[in-house]
């Protein structure tokens, strides 16, 4: 099989793998204690959360606190409910801000979806004219996860600095890629089986002097904000891909433009969604005329790309992405995503473009 979608989830990296073993032990084993109890085998549970916590804020801004979460969903969900006034946020975004509109409006605060550019990017117009008094909270995503569109961070955080509003940012698709440190933001929400590490756990990265309400209630485990007991084996899988993604990203960029660069050779044909410039090439999302993606994903049963995000692939509705940046419904139902990555080979890229362009009628380069 040859895997293209990089965007739902990424292989577990080596390096993860081999750092969680130790905190998977069973009996007989040390590594299996609750990093919340006092005894030696928590402390030493406790010291392997906190080593990893480190290595996962070393990609973050300085001046702030990693809150470990179930993943980014959780982290999102926090942010967005934890917090005071009118929620912003725009027509692009992940299903798990712009599904928060009914519980934050349960509240009384309003939740407005703010439109996008053809591009994908943030309609900074429109911004401006929606900030203004009751705002409280700008969420927007770094890249997006359909299309990889980059969104103008910077000039959503400088009009919403004027405002004095805060400012989260869905950086689920960019940590890790690309660098976030310098970032301006008062929240950003990261996961780690999006750059090779486990499933089942994400981050929410609060700045300094950030307070949000606890979105479950228990033990208040971490920094009384979110409640339950961490897996150290997954905390340890997370910080040991964080410091693998630290160490290659220089390497995995250069890599990603190599596989871009054939890929866009190889289906020049094609209607590239999203911006052509202010893009993650790491996703390459193209449409072609009378598509039938249905079809073409039976056909090449071999090739694992998507018709959308994973999270709503089996909905029968066109994507709410590719909608907002102005395609219609037909154009959006013939378009796929095709995503890569560190672990792809570019031999894997020229043997799923030909079994793709096969599938669908297309001529081989």
């Amino acid at each position: 099989m040859i895997y293209l979608d990089y965007q739902a989830t990424t292989p577990l990296a080596p390096e993860a793998r081999e750092a969680m073993l130790r905190w998977l032990e069973g009996p007989g084993g040390s590594g299996f204690g609750n990093p919340h109890s006092a005894h030696r085998m928590g402390r030493s549970a406790s010291a392997a959360v906190e080593a990893a916590r480190e290595r996962v804020a070393a990609l973050l801004p300085p001046g702030g606190r990693v809150v470990f979460t179930s993943g980014a969903t959780e982290a999102l969900n926090t942010a967005l409910r934890g917090t005071r006034g009118d929620v912003l946020t725009f027509a692009t975004e992940h299903a798990a801000v712009l599904d928060c509109a009914r519980p934050v409006e349960a509240r009384g605060r309003r939740f407005t979806v703010l439109p996008v550019k053809r591009d994908g990017r943030a309609d900074i117009g429109a911004l401006e004219d929606a900030l203004g008094s009751g705002c409280g909270l700008v969420a927007a995503m770094a890249i997006n996860n359909e299309i990889g569109t980059r969104h103008p961070l910077g000039e959503i955080a400088k009009r919403a600095r004027k405002q004095g509003v805060l400012v989260l940012v869905d950086a689920v698709q960019a940590y890790g890629r690309v660098p976030l440190t310098e970032l301006d933001a008062d929240m950003i929400a990261i996961s780690a089986h999006k750059i090779h590490g486990p499933k089942g756990i994400g981050a929410l990265w609060l700045r300094d002097g950030v307070e949000v309400e606890p979105l479950m209630f228990g033990g208040g485990q971490e920094a009384k904000l979110r409640s339950g007991t961490l897996s150290p084996a997954l905390c340890a899988g997370f910080g040991a891909a964080a410091q693998i993604a630290e160490e290659r990203m220089a390497a995995d960029c250069e890599h990603i433009e190599a596989l871009w660069t054939r890929a866009r050779e190889l289906f020049a044909g094609w209607t590239l969604n999203g911006s052509a410039t202010e893009r993650w090439h790491g996703n390459l999302n193209i449409r072609r005329e009378g598509l039938d993606v249905a079809r073409l994903m039976s056909d090449c049963r071999n090739v694992m790309f998507s018709a959308g995000s994973a999270c709503a692939s089996g909905s029968g509705r066109p994507s709410h992405v590719l909608t907002a940046i102005g395609l219609s419904e037909r154009e959006a139902k013939a378009s796929i995503r095709l995503g890569f990555g560190r672990y792809t080979k570019v031999d894997e890229i020229e043997r799923a473009a030909e079994d793709i362009l096969d599938a669908a009628g297309g001529q081989w380069p």
